[in-house]
């Protein structure tokens, strides 16, 4: 049983604020050892629930977070920037998916830290006219792969926004989120129990071949972005696109995964480790 693992952030166990998540921030080496043993304690879980391969991806900002000395050696990591595409060797040969560290969509009341990819530019991400998260676009790709994402972990708006989404799957509530930059914490190692915890029954449930839900793939995907400023929108707008107002701006694919470069088996590269 193959587990691909992709870590975010902002909804590690702990962090709250983000000077933990920007590597200029004065928390930011507190929160890559926070990030690292969150992941460790997924990683545990899936292969104390049978798993036979992990395959991290560290899908944080430009990369380059999680502490590799310290990461579980059972592991196989991915890092690096540019990911082409979004997950590579994520295909049909994975059996399941974790979301860990993962945060709410952009504009989530209460959610702490949440976003849809950036905060600095992007308002909202629609497809088809439904708003989306970064949960929701990860689910999607991995849905095209045939693969179920089955268990994640972030903060209470986080958790809710993964049911909603994806049905009974496993979740680990780090934390509830009270604002922005404002969450009641678990302490770590108690987020790190309940990731552990879950991520083993996530892994325990697929050994016992329970189906886990496979969202409904758009396509065509008309992604309409709404920027924060109308100059991030004028420059968005280019050959192929649509500008639906002053801020909007979309684009169709056939299937989401084209805008984050396809998927990793039409590469045609195989795994040699």
């Amino acid at each position: 049983m193959k587990i691909y693992i992709s870590v975010d952030m902002e909804g590690i166990s702990g962090i709250n604020h983000p000077d933990y998540v920007m590597r200029e921030g004065r928390l930011y080496a507190t929160g890559q050892r926070l990030m690292t043993a969150d992941t460790n304690a997924a990683i545990r879980g899936a292969f104390d629930g049978g798993a036979d391969e992990v395959i991290v991806v560290d899908a944080h900002g430009m990369s380059g977070n999680l502490l590799v000395e310290q990461l579980d050696p059972r592991a196989l990591l991915l890092a690096g920037e540019p990911h082409q595409p979004r997950f590579p060797f994520l295909d049909r040969t994975v059996d399941g998916m974790f979301l860990v560290g993962y945060h709410a969509m952009a504009g989530t009341q209460g959610a702490n830290l949440e976003h849809t990819m950036t905060s600095a530019s992007w308002h909202r991400f629609c497809i088809n006219g439904k708003p989306y998260g970064e949960l929701g676009i990860d689910a999607e790709i991995a849905a095209e792969c045939g693969v179920p994402v089955m268990m994640v972990s972030g903060d209470d708006k986080l958790c809710e926004e993964a049911c909603t989404w994806l049905g009974n799957i496993e979740t680990a509530m780090t934390k509830q989120g009270l604002g922005r930059q404002s969450a009641f914490c678990l302490s770590p190692e108690y987020g790190q129990n309940r990731i552990y915890a879950s991520a083993r029954r996530a892994a325990e449930r697929l050994t016992q071949r329970e189906p886990f839900f496979l969202p409904e793939i758009p396509s065509p995907a008309s992604v309409a972005i709404t920027y924060k400023m109308v100059p991030d929108a004028d420059r968005a707008n280019v050959f192929g696109t649509k500008r639906l107002d002053g801020y909007t701006v979309e684009t169709t694919y056939a299937h989401l995964s084209e805008m984050y470069g396809g998927l990793w088996q039409d590469y045609g590269i195989t795994k040699k480790i």
